[in-house]
């Protein structure tokens, strides 16, 4: 009942990466870098750069308000609680003043 049971083992052939040629012996070796001199270069223009750093500081400031406001409610939360803790006591201390 308390036996644990184990997955089968896989017994497929590992499985080799696009490019990649596996020898007899094990090791990987790279086919050629041909496939990566075909990758598409990012070319940034002065108005993407513009666009990309407006939009980060688009971010930034979301999320610092998003933080800001976050804060000022558990501040406000404290506030109110310690409020009613306060008014509690008063009103215990009058009642056991009346008894």
């Amino acid at each position: 009942m308390l036996t644990p049971k184990y997955p089968h083992q896989d017994t497929a052939p590992p499985a080799t990466a696009p490019g990649r040629e596996v020898p007899a012996h094990g090791s990987v070796v790279p086919a050629s870098a041909a496939p990566l001199a075909n990758r598409p270069t990012v070319q940034l223009t002065p108005g993407s750069a513009l666009a990309l750093a407006a939009g980060g500081g688009a971010v930034v400031l979301v999320v610092g308000a998003v933080l800001v406001s976050m804060l000022l409610a558990v501040a406000i939360t404290g506030v109110s609680v310690a409020l009613v803790a306060v008014v509690l006591r008063l009103l215990l201390k009058d009642l056991a003043k009346q008894r």
